[in-house]
């Protein structure tokens, strides 16, 4: 009897774990769980599936509106996109002297046509671009080559617009940061060409760069004495692109100054005053103190405003439309011109990649997940 009522005593209720959830805690997240199924439905339907079904056509030869039956072309519409090839160009031989030809306007070598050395099978290449290399001229062909120019121009594009508009927004955050009178109507007044819609602010552009005396730059540029009056800003291959560069510029530097605002904001005054006190120039307390705390926000902004301009789409169809693209605008017209369906899938997935490429590069060496 005793054995027994020592046994019973010795046996203790069993303890739950420390950080062993509860009944309760899991009937609880057990509820999350379906209360948030609708919201996971809703983000698969409206998000997932349209990326994997663009992912899948990207392997066929689908037509837009078309009841042709799919094939399945694996990475055909990719090997497309992406092939080139490198092909030396051959001197020009006079027929006369069975010497290298020579051109008597230039009298620089004449060489053969691209049309007759590039490869026509198993696939057709067309010229890109030709360049020399140790007194040889080569020419480089694709077999898309608007497909690369257009990747080319965007990612040109995308540098030199986030360059100017993180310089000038820094540049008017810090302006409008500081202490004068009238500073909050200042704000608000360079947030205009930011409001303006884009269809709107594309056309007073295209406009002011048109290619007679119509134009204000024309007008402008002829009355310094730095042109005729026909400088073909949108028609002229040289001029296009800083056209576009400066078009988004105008428009999304105020973005730009809007968050490093921001970030300036949230700087606390006394490390200012203790800067003074120590006798610290205004360009030692910008490079010392300013500079790197804004690091994060300027992470953030680049981020922000590289993704936006590598798949900039409505600038360059409103005022170029075919006569340049951009990847968004090249994938447009294949889709809607082209009704090629895969081929614009393949592209809308190298676009893609090449964004998830620049976000992790930024947040990997930016430091944005850190700070």
């Amino acid at each position: 009897m005793s054995a027994i009522s020592t046994q019973d005593a010795t046996a203790a209720p069993k303890k739950p774990k420390k950080n062993q959830p509860s009944d309760l805690a899991k009937s609880e997240e057990r509820l999350a769980y379906w209360l948030l199924a609708p919201t996971f439905l809703i983000l698969f339907a409206i998000g997932f599936y349209p990326l994997f079904s663009v992912f899948y056509n990207s392997f066929t030869d689908r037509q837009l509106a078309s009841n042709q039956p799919v094939e399945w072309v694996g990475f055909d519409n990719y090997s497309r996109l992406l092939s080139m090839t490198i092909t030396e160009l051959p001197r020009e031989i006079d027929e006369e002297t069975g010497q290298p030809a020579i051109d008597p306007d230039t009298g620089e070598p004449e060489y053969v046509l691209p049309l007759e050395v590039l490869p026509r099978e198993p696939r057709r290449f067309r010229e890109l671009s030709q360049f020399n290399w140790f007194g040889t001229r080569y020419v480089l062909g694709a077999t898309d080559p608007d497909f690369l120019l257009a990747f080319i121009d965007t990612v040109r594009f995308t540098f030199f617009a986030i360059i100017l508009e993180t310089v000038l927004g820094l540049g008017i955050a810090l302006v409008v940061n500081s202490n004068f009178k009238g500073r909050g109507a200042m704000r608000a007044v360079m947030l205009v060409p930011w409001v303006i819609p884009t269809a709107v602010s594309s056309r007073i552009w295209e406009w002011m760069f048109t290619s007679t005396r119509t134009g204000l730059f024309n007008v402008v540029f002829q009355d310094l004495g730095l042109g005729d009056g026909r400088i073909a800003f949108l028609v002229a291959e040289n001029w296009q692109l800083p056209a576009m560069v400066m078009i988004d510029v105008w428009k999304t530097t105020p973005f730009m100054a809007l968050l490093i605002l921001a970030g300036l904001q949230l700087i606390p005054k006394d490390i200012y005053e203790a800067a003074d006190v120590d006798g610290a120039s205004t360009l030692r307390t910008f490079f010392s103190i300013t500079l790197p705390l804004l690091r994060p926000t300027i992470a953030v902004a680049l981020v922000f405003r590289t993704l936006d301009t590598l798949r900039v789409f409505d600038l360059f169809q409103i005022v170029l439309g075919q006569k340049r693209y951009s990847l968004a605008s090249f994938t447009y017209y294949e889709l809607v011109n082209n009704q090629s369906m895969g081929y614009s899938s393949a592209s809308s997935v190298l676009i893609f990649f090449l964004i998830f490429i620049f976000a992790f590069l930024y947040i990997r060496f930016l430091g944005v997940t850190n700070e």
